[in-house]
């Protein structure tokens, strides 16, 4: 386990476009997922711990979100031959255990997590209704697994961002597992 930090927000990038494999074995685009006020994409696997300290905080986050016209998408990317723990099956075993009202997205030729850039499980890319990056930071403040802090920061950035289209200038990185590259 290796313990990534994820870059600072590059405020204004454009959403990237995908097209990927969701667990009800439907196929989804970026452009349907795109929430009428944002759109959160979160790249997470089932067996990171750091994505297991915190997925209910997750699913908790995307549902409140979803009220405010924010939709979520989650993309695991991790080399499923090297890590099976991810692979599809598994991922919605993972999804149903875990309740996520949201699609859980198969990138197992690890393309989109590389076009986003993304570094670790779990990282944030919170865009507005403009699909314009303006989030990327962290879920909520921890140390060793632990929450150390009850301010859940990507629900205040994404409510701002919904609000005003602008994220907060202050973000501080998420940190989680290095994706496990093919």
């Amino acid at each position: 386990m290796v313990l990534m930090n994820t870059p600072l927000c590059n405020f204004g990038e454009k959403m990237q476009s995908f097209k990927l494999l969701n667990i009800d074995n439907s196929f989804i685009d970026s452009a349907s997922i795109t929430g009428e006020k944002g759109t959160l994409i979160m790249f997470i696997c089932n067996h990171c711990p750091y994505v297991k300290a915190v997925i209910d905080l997750i699913v908790e986050t995307s549902n409140e979100l979803k009220k405010i016209g924010i939709n979520s998408v989650a993309i695991m990317s991790n080399d499923i031959t090297k890590y099976p723990e991810d692979n599809f099956e598994r991922m919605i075993e993972f999804a149903d255990q875990n309740m996520m009202s949201f699609p859980y997205l198969l990138d197992e030729n690890q393309t989109v997590a590389k076009n986003y850039g993304a570094v670790c499980t779990p990282d944030f890319f919170g865009f507005n209704s403009n699909k314009e990056l303006n989030y990327r930071g962290r879920l909520i403040e921890m140390n060793n697994l632990k929450a150390i802090s009850k301010k859940n920061e990507l629900l205040e950035a994404m409510t701002i961002i919904a609000s005003t289209g602008n994220g907060p200038k202050q973000q501080y990185p998420s940190a989680g597992c290095s994706i496990k590259w093919k």
